[in-house]
């Protein structure tokens, strides 16, 4: 039996609307698989703004966006663990990481290099080589003194001013700001493995030679005090 006449115009347009719709539908869940860590975000319960890290704020996450285009396999690889708990001396995803547990599991998982299990053994590894911090690249070891001692923290560079870490007892892996007063005052140093400064140097080279410009300063202390204060404490 077949719509009358009158209602076939109607019937129509319904139709394309739900095909439209339904296009649409799909096209959204495609886009989140196809972006690695979108998806990687969302499976950790971190893709929406309300749910990011504490010493992250909301307005600052955009920071995602920017690192699609350039994220190493490193990066995506530290992503993975995203709230993974701490563990002193954890080395692994099912026991958990401490700083320099997961700095070395990274490396060696991406990389294929085996780093020391400390920090400051870390930062006199053979293999790595001295980076300025106005030079860090994503996949890079940052080192910070958080506890009266020159190498006594290790994360990984992941763009954008943000390291991802293992950070302390009753803390998962996140991502941190170096920008803020507590980490930039503390940062010691920055190592990055052979192979990732020989797939820069040949980038740099066929480059043109840059105007030097002034590394920029750290933002004054005021409104960022009670959060250096928040990030203070998740150390301690």
């Amino acid at each position: 039996m077949h719509p009358p006449a009158r209602f076939r115009p109607a019937l129509a347009s319904v139709a394309v609307a739900l095909a439209l719709g339904a296009g649409i539908a799909r096209a959204a869940p495609d886009a989140a698989a196809a972006d690695p860590i979108a998806r990687l975000l969302a499976e950790r319960g971190l893709g929406d703004p309300a749910k990011v890290p504490a010493a992250v704020p909301p307005s600052e996450y955009a920071f995602v966006q920017t690192m699609r285009d350039k994220a190493s396999d490193m990066v995506l690889s530290a992503m993975n663990f995203l709230g993974v708990p701490y563990r002193r001396g954890g080395n692994n995803a099912e026991q958990g990481f401490d700083c320099s547990g997961f700095t070395r599991h990274i490396f060696e998982i991406s990389l294929g290099l085996v780093l020391p299990r400390r920090v400051d053994e870390q930062a006199s590894a053979s293999g790595l080589i001295k980076v300025r911090r106005e030079e860090l690249k994503p996949g890079d070891l940052v080192f910070f003194n958080t506890l009266k001692r020159t190498f006594s923290h290790v994360g990984i560079y992941i763009g954008e001013g943000k390291f991802i870490h293992s950070p302390r007892t009753g803390a998962e892996v996140r991502v941190e700001d170096m920008r803020y007063a507590y980490w930039s005052k503390r940062f010691t140093g920055a190592r990055r493995a052979q192979p990732l400064a020989e797939a820069i140097a040949p980038a740099a080279q066929a480059a043109p030679a840059a105007t030097p410009v002034a590394a920029p300063r750290p933002a004054p202390a005021g409104p960022a005090t009670v959060l250096d204060a928040e990030t203070y404490r998740t150390l301690h």
